[in-house]
């Protein structure tokens, strides 16, 4: 039984050692770490789109997925530094959060409906109040 634990044990310490034995430049390190990261259950988004985000939250001991719901006004960078900015009008008051993607705290992202804008950034969104803030349908996408 300890000759096959040792084995095992082996042939993992083979196969880092094969890996780690390729001529790899840094870029090429950094990417390989970064695709091991990347979630693959992220729904296409687009800026206007009304999405709600499940966010891990711990209080105390205890762990739970708090729903966040709003408008994407801006997208940012690409691969594992990807990041959206979500607004909502909570309680009278405009509270904007920006989302990492591939975050392990981020668990979901839903979209609820899209939008039809016509800017690649909505802060315009910022100085608007009430009904102004609405943002037009689009049917030609899916959800």
């Amino acid at each position: 039984m300890q000759t096959a634990r040792l084995s095992e044990l082996d042939r993992a310490i083979m196969r880092d050692c094969e890996f780690f034995s390729k001529p790899m430049n840094a870029q090429e390190l950094i990417r390989s770490i970064e695709a091991e990261q990347l979630k693959s259950d992220v729904p296409i988004l687009h800026v206007g789109d009304t999405i709600r985000v499940g966010v891990r939250i711990i209080e105390g001991g205890k762990e739970r997925v708090q729903p966040y719901e709003g408008v994407i006004i801006a997208k940012r960078n690409g691969g594992i530094n990807k990041t959206i900015t979500v607004r909502r009008v909570f309680q009278g008051v405009g509270v904007e959060r920006v989302f990492l993607i591939h975050s392990p705290r981020v668990e979901s992202i839903k979209v609820v409906r899209r939008g039809r804008v016509r800017r690649a950034k909505l802060y315009y969104l910022r100085d608007r109040i009430g009904k102004a803030t609405r943002v037009k349908q689009r049917f030609d996408r899916g959800l």
